[in-house]
């Protein structure tokens, strides 16, 4: 075996999720070539799966590299300035046990992990929303192997990306949709304290809300559910997406079961198997209701396909419900028994949900007790026809059971058995696939070289040269016969190919005898794989990359307040306050046009804010901005940051970036952003930390806004405004109604548009980040931004903004201002970020 890493693999891998040591089975047994998993340590984004200890991942990564399966460690959150210090010996650790790969969030913590663990490849998660190849080529220097793309791409789009960049991408094929683009949402950060990038998210999009439309109530029926999408399932895409250069399959679900994994798992690698071998892939509706059976919101191709608002999020559930079985014909209340007409498979112990209004908890369900068709028992299944089922005492409410209402299979008992039997035990995983290239010549030995994308390659030849045939000459189709006899030994002959020169014969004693060293040196080498473990240096190289970071520098000076503006009455309220420096954030791009001279008229400073998205295609956006001559912008991804430095032009890193700690901001600052707004997700004393670590000046922390919650490709206006399904044909409603989302406690949050389409749903209640001001300034930090929402009065708008102006010039204190902000706002201001105590759930 060579003494080289194991050649990279040039088959697509089938990335299955692991929350435990269970599913980590799971996925083995059912053909995974890879898994991905979380530490209990955190810094991951499913901080409620059971996850792994760091003393679990030697023994874990053994298991895995046993059997040719590659374990991606998840550190895909925001790490906060003085949590630095505690992730760089774990991603030590994390190296030494042989993992294949780290899943990063934080752009400042590339640098430290490939300066402590050289070897170690870095993968860019989903949360670092890298859209387009143009936001891919920004982080191609850093040593990013591949890139986990945003699920809101389509096949199309990602093969566009794939066409302009090298890097390998990887696609959620399966699981669960967030409705909010990973890593930026901050639903649960506005409402409770907790964020999605640090993998708490309270899952808010899975809630009721109601639709007000120009301030009147629209009654959508039974659409409760408007920002809970459907579950992904993109088995029969699986070709398109090979041919659109995906590498890497994932499957969504670290806080799904085993059996889940197991069922979901070994579908996509019969699916993956047929496409590479040219079939056609299709399962038949067994197999559908089977991976429904483990979990399903209803299955859909999610964004894969483009837009269709309406299909993706139909809004009548929000939680699983499996598959659909049969509708109610009666109900006899007298002896607790329903009749059904069957539309699928039903037997005693299955459990099923009636269709029903969760939120108002008349949703029944159970598990059958009995099926009976035609006045008998079923033992098994019953198929068809009309069936009468009945449950344990008290399991169902029958008052709440009709004629008409839908039934649900949720739970089949008998699947689950044979899913776990698959895991439990003996492991036997997925025999590893081996390609084989030979050379045979008469007066040489028989050479092979075998190779597999797990173990390497290796090189093998027979002792003795080979003899001139007199009767059988060596063929391919007989070398591949006979090296092809590997069952029960964990290997199988995927390929074979063979140069073969003249006549030569070899025994089959030999070839018996070369194929039992072959096994041999691959165990070998599997077990070298699997106890794998990589030197790391044991310096610390945080101490030396701080040292690195431009300093802090107290510039002299009053601080500078700025404010945002989302509509032209706002701009001109905020000019009329005499602000020389304004934001303008509109959802008419055209309105640009306006903004600009205006300002002039005013003498003040413009900046354009970008939208936070950028797909492939929509390049044409920044430029369309760039022609209004505006004094800056405030760019919210990668590729406008490129795009507009490249123009020379002043740029402020916006709050999208996720700014968290001193490391993103020196290396936004590296990029051109000559300020940079933290991320969302500091409160008081971690923002403190960070403007204490590094260059402060460099900071523009925003003060006062309203918290942009939900930051969407799904579009609510078109859902369920518009007969269309998406903005070729929506008739733009969101430019005509004024829209909000009423939650569960009553508070209307309003829903916006941007010029790309795009849905941002914000917290009605603004924010106030007054009490920090003083010591931010006292730390050098000089700019501070105020944010506009709604088009208030005039007077009401200047009476804010002189609020901060007297906050900023010490006039007033941070608590004065809460205080009058919120006797102002008459509908409660809260103190924001800047307080991590509340509990999401209890507030959602």
């Amino acid at each position: 075996m060579t003494e080289s890493q194991p050649a990279a693999s040039t088959r697509p891998e089938l990335l299955a999720p692991a929350g435990d040591w269970d599913c980590a089975r799971a996925a083995i047994a059912n053909g995974a070539d890879a898994i991905y998993f979380g530490l209990e340590t955190g810094f991951n984004a499913r901080a409620r799966a059971k996850n792994f200890s760091l003393d679990d991942l030697p023994a874990l990564m053994e298991m895995l590299h046993w059997h040719g399966v590659r374990g991606y460690t998840t550190v895909n959150t925001l790490t906060f300035a003085d949590e630095l210090s505690t992730i760089e010996p774990i991603i030590r650790r994390i190296a030494e046990a042989g993992t294949d790969a780290v899943l990063v969030q934080d752009l400042g913590l590339v640098n430290l992990i490939r300066r402590t663990a050289p070897e170690l490849p870095i993968h860019a998660s989903t949360q670092m929303t890298l859209t387009s190849a143009e936001c891919i080529a920004e982080i191609e220097d850093t040593g990013i192997e591949r890139v986990v793309l945003a699920r809101e791409l389509s096949v199309d789009e990602i093969s566009k990306i794939h066409a302009q960049t090298q890097m390998p991408l990887e696609a959620f094929v399966h699981g669960a949709l967030c409705v909010a683009y990973s890593g930026q949402c901050l639903t649960s950060e506005s409402l409770g304290g907790r964020s999605a990038n640090r993998g708490q998210c309270a899952q808010a999009c899975r809630l009721p809300y109601e639709l007000v439309c120009d301030g009147a109530d629209i009654d959508l029926g039974d659409q409760k559910y408007l920002l809970s999408p459907q579950d992904l399932a993109a088995f029969s895409l699986v070709p398109e997406l090979l041919e659109a250069g995906v590498v890497s399959f994932k499957i969504e679900g670290r806080l799904k079961t085993p059996e889940y994994v197991a069922n979901i798992t070994r579908h996509y690698r019969q699916a993956i198997d047929s496409a590479l071998a040219g079939k056609p892939v299709t399962f038949t509706q067994r197999q559908v209701e089977e991976m429904e059976l483990s979990f399903s919101r209803g299955f859909s191709p999610g964004w894969l396909h483009g837009c269709d608002h309406k299909m993706l999020v139909p809004a009548t559930s929000s939680a699983k419900r499996g598959v659909l079985v049969a509708e109610v014909v009666s109900v006899d209340d007298r002896r607790k028994r329903v009749k059904l007409e069957l539309l699928g498979r039903l037997k005693a112990g299955d459990g099923i949900v009636f269709q029903g209004d969760r939120a108002a908890g008349n949703e029944q369900g159970g598990r059958v007790f009995t099926v009976s068709q035609n006045g008998r028992r079923v033992t098994g299944e019953a198929t068809r026809g009309v069936v009468e089922v009945d449950f344990p005492r008290g399991s169902v409410d029958f008052q709440f059971l009709k004629p008409g209402l839908q039934v649900w299979k949720s739970d089949d008992p008998a699947l689950t058995r044979e899913l776990r039997k698959s895991f439990s035990g003996e492991l036997h995983g997925r025999d590893i696939p081996l390609t084989i290239d030979a050379t045979a010549k008469v007066g040489q030995p028989l050479r092979i070289w075998v190779q597999s994308p797990a173990l390497g390659k290796l090189e093998l030849a027979t002792e003795q040269p080979l003899e001139q045939a007199q009767k059988h000459s060596l063929t391919e189709e007989s070398l591949q016969q006979q090296l092809s006899r590997l069952g029960g030994s964990g290997y199988s002959l995927e390929t074979l190919t063979a140069k073969i020169a003249g006549n030569p014969m070899v025994p089959l004693s030999v070839l018996g005898k070369l194929r039992k060293e072959m096994v041999t040196q691959l165990d070998e080498a599997r077990q070298q794989m699997a106890t794998r473990r990589r030197v790391i240096d044991q310096d610390l190289v945080l101490p030396q990359i701080q040292a690195e970071v431009e300093p802090a520098k107290i510039e002299p000076g009053d601080p500078k307040l700025i404010v945002l503006a989302r509509t032209m009455h706002q701009l001109e309220a905020v000019l009329r306050a005499d602000i020389k420096t304004v934001y303008v954030d509109f959802q008419d791009i055209r309105e640009y046009k306006l903004a600009v001279p205006l300002a002039r008229e005013f003498e003040a400073t413009i900046y354009i804010v970008t939208p936070r998205i950028q797909k492939p295609g929509e390049m044409g956006i920044f430029k369309a901005l760039s022609k209004h001559g505006a004094d800056g912008y405030v760019v919210r991804n990668l590729s406008g940051l490129k795009f507009f430095t490249g123009l020379g032009a002043a740029c402020v890193a916006d709050f999208s970036f996720n700014a968290a700690n001193q490391l993103t901001v020196d290396w936004l600052r590296k990029r051109g952003a000559e300020r940079i707004t933290p991320s969302y997700d500091l409160n008081r004393d971690q923002l403190l930390v960070m403007a204490e670590n590094c260059a402060a000046h460099l900071l523009e922390p925003v003060i006062h806004q309203h918290m942009p919650m939900f930051h969407m490709e799904h579009c609510v206006f078109c859902s369920v405004l518009s007969p269309g399904t998406n903005k070729t044909n929506c008739g733009r409603p969101c430019d005509e109604h004024d829209v909000k989302l009423r939650d569960r406690v009553g508070a209307e949050h309003p829903l916006k548009a941007d010029v790309g389409c795009r849905n941002t749903l914000f917290n009605k209640t603004p924010q106030s980040g007054a009490e920090i001001v003083q010591p931010l300034r006292d730390l050098g930090v000089r700019t501070f931004r105020i944010e506009l929402l709604n088009d208030d009065p005039p007077q009401e708008i200047a009476r804010v903004i002189q609020l901060y102006r007297d906050l900023l010039a010490g006039n007033v204190d941070g608590e004065d201002v809460w205080r009058e902000l919120k006797a102002l706002n008459r509908v409660g201001v809260t103190r924001g970020t800047l307080e991590h105590d509340r509990d999401p759930l209890a507030i959602i």
